[in-house]
């Protein structure tokens, strides 16, 4: 039997705050974030970028970046907006979010950088 690990996750420090699944993993290389972007087009879900200051994570409300990206195939386009968001707003989580229309729910839903907290 394995012994599981505390993640220290605390709602005092922001920091430590966990982002689904993802989250608990190591960071993802570029070429895993592009792999992630290829799938999640692929399925035909629209991308979409969101912020939110750190100590705001735990709130449902995350800041939209633009609109969705409806009908985009482009993982290059999809990659530059998130960086676009990421550069306005440093201090910010930015995630990427892939909307199912099929379903009319969240097919996937990762952070893609990781802000500082204050």
């Amino acid at each position: 039997m394995t012994t599981m690990r505390d993640y220290h996750s605390r709602l005092s420090d922001p920091g430590s705050r966990k982002f689904g699944t993802f989250s608990y993993l190591p960071p993802m290389s570029a070429q895993g974030l592009r792999k992630q972007v290829e799938y999640l087009l692929a399925q035909g879900w629209s991308p979409a970028i969101e912020h939110t200051e750190p100590e705001h994570t735990t709130g449902s409300y995350w800041y939209m970046w633009k609109l969705p990206m409806f009908g985009e195939t482009s993982a290059e386009n999809v990659l530059a907006e998130a960086e676009a968001c990421h550069k306005a707003n440093p201090r910010d989580h930015v995630r990427l979010v892939g909307y199912d229309k099929l379903r009319q729910t969240q097919g996937a839903a990762l952070v893609v950088h990781r802000g500082k907290a204050a």
